[in-house]
């Protein structure tokens, strides 16, 4: 018998919203991401069609907005990264069903008006969501490239580190290391934790990561979206941990020895004549983006 291998929620959800935005929004698109349905496999229409029939609906615009400004937003980070600055390693914290390493290799279809090259990809995640992945790319013919590293690792008990060196990541080298839709999922301890592993990476490697606001600093529609999300996610064995404010980040990357912080609202965090729409995509005060670089 077949043991079926089941993804987290979360990592479902987001990946529908990614698939969703190009189907259920109108132009100008803030991220296309094809590859998200196969990714889906055969669970791809039902969850699409959430978006489909209640596309209006704030919660779940709210995470489409959500996902595709933070994919925009990390993805051209990357891209400039690689291009000024030599990045040549991308760390994936938590990867889900994120297909950059796919769409990287296939250039015409790129998201971004700019697209790294000659990134090497770490995808770490946990071993059943990384098996539904692969199993769908599988089915799909689509091959995993060359450069790309599959890191199994229960974050709650396994050496990361570790698990990237194994996997041919080079610490003397810097990287870009994306950690998003993860850190509400954590207590601030083990976010402390994984940012001081992650500080042991070499100078000029950078973190950008996206954490949730404290109701205080909500707005009406980050608030109701919370209200809303936060006791379905806790139903499903996925419950919201921690918040933290701007000047809270703000000091546990510092205090762990990050430098060159900058923090970014949803608003903020992409061109604003993509918000320049005629469906009910907006900005909402509901997380931020942290970007911040080890000094050398």
């Amino acid at each position: 018998m077949q043991i079926q291998h089941l993804p987290s929620q979360t990592a479902l959800t987001a990946a529908a919203a990614r698939a969703a935005h190009v189907i259920v929004d109108q132009p100008p698109h803030i991220f296309s991401d094809h590859l998200a349905p196969v990714l889906l496999g055969e669970r791809a229409e039902e969850f699409i069609s959430y978006h489909r029939a209640h596309g209006g609906h704030p919660v779940l615009s709210a995470a489409r907005a959500q996902v595709t400004c933070r994919s925009r937003y990390t993805e051209g980070r990357l891209a400039e990264a690689a291009a000024t600055r030599g990045i040549t390693q991308y760390v994936i914290l938590g990867a889900g069903l994120d297909s950059f390493a796919y769409r990287a290799a296939q250039p015409t279809q790129a998201a971004q008006p700019t697209q790294a090259t000659g990134v090497r990809v770490f995808e770490v995640d946990h071993p059943a969501t990384q098996e539904w992945k692969r199993e769908r790319l599988a089915g799909a013919g689509i091959p995993v490239p060359d450069g790309t590293a599959f890191v199994p690792a229960d974050f709650e008990r396994d050496d990361v580190i570790a698990g990237l060196r194994t996997a041919g990541f080079d610490p003397a080298k810097p990287a870009l290391v994306s950690w998003l839709g993860v850190t509400m999922y954590l207590t601030q301890p083990a976010i402390s934790q994984t940012i001081g592993e992650l500080s042991t990476f070499a100078p000029g490697t950078e973190l950008i990561t996206d954490y949730m606001l404290p109701a205080g600093l909500r707005d009406q529609d980050g608030q109701s979206y919370v209200d809303q999300v936060a006791p379905f996610a806790a139903e499903r064995g996925e419950p919201w941990l921690s918040c933290l404010a701007p000047d809270e980040m703000s000091e546990l990357l510092r205090s762990h020895g990050f430098g060159r912080i900058e923090l970014t609202s949803q608003r903020d965090s992409i061109s604003p004549h993509l918000w320049a729409r005629s469906d009910p995509l907006h900005p909402i005060r509901l997380s931020m983006l942290a970007h911040a670089t080890i000094p050398g």
